[in-house]
């Protein structure tokens, strides 16, 4: 069915990435976030105002539904049109870039080189507690 096809009722009930895959499965090429989603706000009815307040979330939604893809031109479509090549490089480097950070991650990180096995100045240690005094929880009662 179209996106014709359905009443404003109709789509108001549905998520706007719903919307969004209506939309794109009617049409033959690729659009933009901000058509998308001014598609969407004249489909709604929407104010006006709703593109500035909401566009960022419209976009992390798109991000993460895995029906959309978004290509190397800066627009989105339906990943099923796609084989990966045309996917945008971003999308394909989000592993190579999840190792760096880490690499960079490890580079940053003192290790510990305590062994309990080390030699450490015991009478030191020892002057350090000569003052200290143990008191029983019965003791802390009494007073």
């Amino acid at each position: 069915m179209t996106i014709k096809g359905y009443k404003r009722e109709d789509l108001e009930l549905m998520s706007k990435k719903d919307i969004t895959n209506l939309i794109l499965e009617n049409r033959v090429r690729p659009m933009s976030t901000a058509d998308l989603f001014n598609k969407i706000i004249d489909l709604l009815g929407l104010p006006k105002k709703t593109f500035d307040e909401k566009i960022g979330d419209y976009y992390m939604a798109l991000s993460t539904d895995k029906r959309f893809v978004l290509l190397d031109n800066g627009k989105w479509d339906l990943k099923n049109r796609y084989s990966s090549d045309k996917i945008k490089k971003e999308e394909i480097t989000t592993d190579e870039e999840d190792e760096e950070t880490d690499e960079i991650i490890e580079d940053e990180i003192v290790e510990d080189n305590y062994d309990d096995d080390d030699d450490y100045d015991d009478a030191e240690s020892d002057d350090d507690l000569k003052d200290l005094v143990v008191i029983d929880e019965d003791e802390l009662e009494m007073e």
